[in-house]
């Protein structure tokens, strides 16, 4: 069964030999490792992702206010240039698609209709895809609006649909997970960091000695920037001590090297899998994890807000939802107890109304 690729990576078989490479349309190839799995794969295929974004030439064949030059236009912007690189990244992928299938469409002549039947239909059966299609169509068509190419949003109306949601791992899946990594290795710590402070795979993967040995626990997360601040869990300052320090990153690889945002990745997957749980337990859903235990021990939404490092306190607010829900139903079946208890007769009804036998 072939291994599935990533965007813009080609696989070409000389004289029985598999060779893979980064190439963005009709560019210079450039050469990956022939492991899609390895960490120097994820390493190469990033560094030939960034490499590209600061030397790609500036495109001339783009027609004239089609969904090409809205791109060209939109990676020029201040949006795009003030994103992170893990960020421009994600972005780019989806981007490069876009440019490849459909820069040749006009941006004036895009409807609901047109964007539903053209853009998203073959992507019916990769809902995941078609989201983040959407998502990247929708900051390009806001782009437009403000260039003056278009009045109105052409996608309005369109449902994104749904993916499957990254879910917090139960307490079974944490339970086998411990019992596998022990305290003292680095896919242990690696747990403790995601599970106490609530990092996103951005955010871990370049935690410093510097962070792990203050008393709070400090950073910005990537994605949105925003500041965080955590008191350190007696589990995660035993997990954090245990370890060797042989880098300036706490968690670096076997070659002594930081992680990339994927190759971390990588890693947390190889150490789930290897402790007994299934492909639905997933890094990201420790962060969501920290969101439940805060909840469950009685934490606001401000104060999940705060830890989490959220925007807005509606997405703090569904862990405080789900873990009311939770206390609630324990409620409710403790209070169907004690009725069905009550309604039990102390006295027999039998002898009520006997006249005592002297």
């Amino acid at each position: 069964m072939r291994k599935w690729l990533p965007p813009n990576v080609e696989r070409n078989v000389v004289k029985g030999n598999v060779y893979l490479s980064y190439r963005l349309g009709k560019g210079p190839r450039i050469r990956l490792p022939s492991n899609p799995d390895s960490d120097e794969f994820r390493r190469a295929y990033t560094a030939a992702i960034n490499s590209e974004i600061e030397t790609r030439p500036k495109p001339t064949t783009d027609v004239p206010k089609s969904l090409g030059a809205l791109i060209t236009s939109y990676l020029r912007s201040d949006a795009f240039l003030v994103l992170g690189k893990s960020s421009k990244s994600g972005y780019m992928g989806r981007l490069d698609l876009l440019r490849r299938e459909h820069g040749h469409r006009s941006v004036i002549g895009m409807t609901k209709e047109r964007i539903e039947e053209h853009i998203l239909r073959p992507l019916h059966n990769r809902p995941g895809a078609k989201i983040d299609t959407i998502k990247k169509l929708r900051i390009l068509i806001r782009h437009a609006k403000g260039l003056k190419w278009i009045a109105v949003d052409p996608s309005e109306g369109i449902k994104r649909g749904k993916s499957k949601e990254i879910r917090a791992w139960t307490d079974e899946e944490m339970q086998k997970y411990e019992a596998r990594w022990s305290v003292g290795t680095k896919q242990r710590a690696a747990y403790e960091l995601m599970l106490n402070v609530g990092t996103a795979r951005a955010d871990t993967h370049l935690t410093t000695w510097t962070q792990a040995d203050a008393e709070t626990f400090e950073y910005s997360r990537r994605k949105t920037g925003v500041p965080v601040a955590v008191q350190k869990a007696q589990s995660l300052r035993d997990a954090l001590d245990a370890l060797p320090r042989t880098h300036f990153v706490v968690l670096p690889t076997e070659y002594g090297k930081p992680f990339t945002v994927d190759g971390y990745s990588g890693f947390m997957r190889d150490a789930i899998r290897e402790s007994g749980n299934g492909i639905g337990c997933r890094p990201h859903g420790l962060r969501k994890t920290f969101g439940r235990l805060l909840a469950d021990a009685g934490a606001t939404a401000h104060e999940i807000m705060a830890a989490l490092g959220h925007l807005t306190l509606a997405e703090a607010e569904r862990y405080t939802r789900e873990a009311d829900r939770r206390r609630g139903g324990r409620r409710a079946i403790i209070k169907l107890d004690d009725h069905k208890r009550n309604r039990t007769p102390q006295t027999s009804s039998a002898s009520l109304g006997k006249s005592v036998q002297t």
